[in-house]
């Protein structure tokens, strides 16, 4: 399938024995009410805007946390099991995780790498990428990473409860828009067309207009303004120089070069479940439609 097929929404390869299938439906039956197991009519845990903008019939607070304390008894459940049958587990973190009833909310081509983290009320749009070891927290406010945006290793993307000037204390990236390593972002607002230099610590409140260069190493105080067209940098930043009248094509082509690149990643890793396995490996360990399969 084509890059577009999103692994979450494709069913998981049955990996487990005859034997273990029938115990783990056991468990199910025997322990789980219907109503935990989101059988009830209408029973929906996902946001109405991760479904197309349609309205959702909400689910009570205790059915959502006892789902939660289900779900995560049987992941625990799952992995006693693998590690008893000698099968070795190299990890089970989560790339993507929600905070306080906020999902992130990706579009099919975004990618995460398998060791970064989104966390919360965060919003990837199409081809934007967030790189290994890369942190983006939506825990006090809203973030969106715009198309073709990408927020490179080892960056931290956060917010602040609120703001001294009463602007949205939110994290808004803009398109194309690339953010070098180690960068440090905290409730601030990027145009589009912006390269952010390896190392650059945007404060809170700042922002940063469109078609902007920001270089290497650059430290922009809180409630900061750059205008767009220029180039900055420094600490504390301070104006360069003008950009050149192409300068939105160079840096729209350097965001569609690490795009490409994080496409050559995504196809690599398989973020369902079994992150570290070869595809090769999943297929020969599922059964065969109509027969027993590798025992």
């Amino acid at each position: 399938e084509g890059r577009g097929a999103y692994p979450f929404s494709s069913p998981r390869p049955a990996l487990l024995s005859k034997k273990t299938s029938d115990m783990h439906r056991a468990l199910r039956s025997s322990l789980l009410p219907r109503s935990l197991l989101g059988v009830r009519s209408g029973a929906c845990l996902t946001p109405s805007r991760a479904m197309g903008g349609g309205a959702a019939e909400p689910v009570g607070v205790e059915d959502r946390d006892a789902k939660v304390k289900v779900g995560r008894a049987l992941k625990e459940t799952g992995v006693a099991m693998k590690i008893a049958g000698g099968e070795e587990v190299f990890s089970v973190r989560r790339p993507v995780m929600s905070l306080l009833g906020s999902k992130p909310l990706m579009a099919n081509d975004a990618f995460v790498a398998p060791s970064a983290s989104v966390i919360g009320d965060v919003t990837l749009y199409d081809y934007s990428s967030v790189w290994y070891s890369a942190v983006v927290k939506g825990d006090c406010n809203t973030v969106k990473i715009g198309g073709m945006s990408n927020i490179q290793d080892r960056c931290v993307v956060s917010t602040v409860p609120s703001l001294e000037t009463g602007f949205p204390s939110k994290v808004d990236v803009g398109n194309y828009v690339s953010v070098g390593p180690g960068s440090v972002l905290t409730s601030c607002t990027i145009g589009d067309h912006v390269i952010v230099g390896e190392g650059t610590s945007i404060g809170e409140g700042s922002v940063i207009s469109s078609v902007c260069v920001l270089e290497p190493g650059s430290v922009v105080p809180p409630n900061t303004f750059i205008p767009g067209g220029q180039k900055w940098g420094g600490n504390p930043i301070s104006y360069i120089s003008d950009l050149g009248g192409h300068a939105d094509e160079d840096i729209q082509a350097h965001a569609k070069q690490i795009s490409l690149l994080a496409e050559d990643h995504f196809d690599e890793y398989l973020p369902y479940g079994n992150a570290y396995k070869h595809l090769e490996e999943v297929v020969e360990d599922a059964p065969i439609e109509g027969g027993e399969g590798k025992a």
